[in-house]
């Protein structure tokens, strides 16, 4: 499970969506999200299934690589499903068992919920596995400049996102080599009831934190090794610059929302 968790991962590749701006790449992931939340029917998650399958093709990265990181969202996702399922009232009865009641209200925003949670993770994770987590910080922090005019600070802001996004895969490897340690020592995660498996993991969560603030420290003190004081004055020795393909995206981005707010005109219309 601890594997299977592909977000803060890069994968590296030769693709259109890996050259493009990482600000490009943040706009239009953005875009999609908010999408998902604007579809009335199944005609909106069909546009969004083929943009989405598009924009995978492109980006060569295999979409079993993908799919893996739904598996350590199943039991959240699994839950959403039967709330909705089963606690949404409707009209349309579909089936009666005691006193649960299945309506066709209920089944279909519980397969709304599902498909828009998995396009939710599938759609972040293209972001993250295409872009690297340098690139991701010069790009937060180049587009959300016009904040600093309010004092925001932005590249404290980016640095932080960034280093939690490394993070994540170093935190995943040392929690996977700690639970082989254990088990090695005859430790058992996987029997008894919930409460025995929750006591189980005390011994991987305690060298876990002190292993992450080990990290922190080290990172501090080489932070401040280095002179770092922040982003005032820095220079980028790969400055961002639009190309003809980020236009291009862009666009692309701008037909999407378009051809979305159609597909709800028509169906509110309908």
């Amino acid at each position: 499970m601890i594997r299977d968790i592909t977000i803060g991962q890069y994968y590296p590749a030769d693709s259109v969506i890996h050259r493009l701006d990482p600000r490009v790449k943040l706009v239009g992931t953005i875009v999609f999200l908010v999408s998902l939340f604007l579809f009335q029917d199944f005609s909106g998650y069909i546009a969004a299934t083929i943009y989405l399958a598009c924009v995978i093709k492109i980006s060569k990265v295999p979409l079993k690589f993908m799919l893996k990181g739904l598996k350590s969202i199943f039991i959240l996702l699994l839950f959403s499903v039967i709330f909705n399922l089963f606690l949404t009232d409707g009209e349309t009865l579909i089936h009666l068992f005691w006193k649960v009641r299945i309506t066709k209200e209920g089944l279909g925003i519980a397969v709304f919920m599902a498909i828009r949670l998995v396009y939710l993770i599938i759609g972040t994770s293209i972001m993250t596995l295409t872009t690297t987590p340098n690139d991701l910080t010069d790009g937060l922090e180049k587009g959300l400049r016009p904040l600093k005019k309010i004092h925001v600070p932005v590249h404290e802001i980016a640095m932080m996102m960034s280093i939690a996004l490394r993070f994540i895969p170093i935190l995943l490897e040392e929690t996977d080599k700690i639970m082989k340690a254990q088990m090695a020592r005859g430790a058992d995660f996987e029997s008894g009831n919930i409460l025995q498996r929750a006591k189980s993991m005390i011994p991987i969560l305690v060298p876990l934190f002190i292993s992450a603030f080990r990290r922190a420290n080290d990172l501090a003190m080489a932070m401040e090794a280095r002179c770092y004081h922040g982003g005032e004055g820095r220079t980028k020795m790969k400055p961002l610059i639009y190309k003809r393909r980020d236009f291009i995206a862009y666009a692309t981005f701008a037909i999407y929302l378009s051809v979305v707010v159609v597909i709800n005109t028509v169906s509110k219309l309908l």
